[in-house]
């Protein structure tokens, strides 16, 4: 059987495309899990601090290459910097032939997908019980490490070469080619937790596929970078939302993200919206510092990942929602 093409991200294709029923498929009856090696993953990464312009890979030990941290600590390549795998998932009623949303997570920091992605954080889980048509992506960035680097997502337009990758893999997931063209034209929900707040605003800023965003969802992330955040929902707002939900940790650098939004005179709420549609910014204060390390699990609701994306219109039910 011959390997089937790539799929481009182009401008032509947009969110807003719908796609053919796909002849032949059906909804999963069982759900689908891969952790997978990308060719595009942000890891390994060789090349420049963007912020300094400097080598990333700053220290030699032998044969062997490190990376300062801005703490100061060193960690090594072949342990920190090497995993390429990202984890998919496509829960049980994934309808290949109605149009779906990927949930691209990028994980905090002092994680990995087996034990954190998947276990402590429930992500997964989340995303079955939303009730949305929906595919999950999570790449590994820097792995069990105070780190937030965003590796290849520094550089312009890998993003979009990532999600490349990604759509061709859940077709091969999913069990029929016929998905290709579903995955292709899929909208993107990007949601950081934490230390992910750096990949995702590189992603946003010049990932090279702002037409496939259909939102951001910041979960007690905002470290930094409040200028690409601005800037992208800026431009961007008639297709996509923006939500930040934060504790004390966080709360400085979201009053600075309102007051860019003040400047280019974006309105935004603070509180929680009944519905996640384009146009939408809302800001969401929940509590104290705390409550950041249980974040994707207990945030202004227990599971608040699964009660921000059932509340994307367009994408579902597929099924009823379990605990909903």
């Amino acid at each position: 059987m011959p390997t089937p093409a790539r799929a481009r991200t182009t401008k032509q294709t947009t969110a807003k495309a719908v796609a053919p029923r796909p002849i032949g498929a059906q909804p999963l009856a069982e759900a689908k899990t891969q952790l997978a090696a990308f060719d595009a993953a942000p890891f390994p990464y060789r090349g420049p601090v963007p912020s300094t312009g400097k080598p990333f890979l700053d220290v030699r030990d032998g044969k062997r290459r490190g990376h300062t941290t801005l703490r100061g600590d060193v960690y090594w390549e072949e342990q920190t910097y090497s995993d390429r795998r990202s984890l998919l998932y496509l829960p049980a009623g994934f309808d290949p032939r109605r149009p779906a949303l990927i949930v691209l997570y990028l994980h905090g920091q002092g994680a990995t997908l087996e034990r954190d992605v998947v276990v402590r954080q429930a992500v997964p889980r989340q995303v079955a019980e939303s009730g949305l048509n929906a595919a999950l992506v999570a790449p590994q960035l820097a792995v069990d490490a105070a780190d937030s680097t965003a590796g290849g997502f520094w550089k312009p337009g890998h993003f979009a070469t990532y999600l490349d990758e990604a759509a061709e893999r859940l077709m091969r997931l999913s069990g029929t080619r016929a998905a290709g063209r579903t995955f292709n034209l899929a909208s993107v929900v990007v949601v950081a937790y934490s230390g992910g707040y750096l990949s995702a605003a590189y992603a946003l800023h010049h990932g090279g596929a702002n037409h496939r965003f259909k939102g951001a969802i910041l979960m007690d992330a905002l470290y930094g970078e409040e200028d690409k955040y601005a800037a992208w929902f800026a431009a961007n707002r008639r297709q996509a939302f923006l939500l930040s939900a934060y504790t004390d940790s966080t709360k400085t650098e979201n009053a600075t993200l309102q007051a860019l939004l003040d400047k280019r005179r974006v309105p935004y709420a603070k509180n929680l919206p009944a519905t996640l549609t384009p146009g939408t910014a809302a800001f969401v204060a929940c509590g104290g510092l705390d409550l950041h390390g249980d974040f994707m699990t207990r945030a202004w609701r227990p599971d608040p990942l699964r009660h921000a994306l059932a509340t994307i219109p367009g994408h579902g039910p597929v099924r009823a929602r379990q605990g909903a």
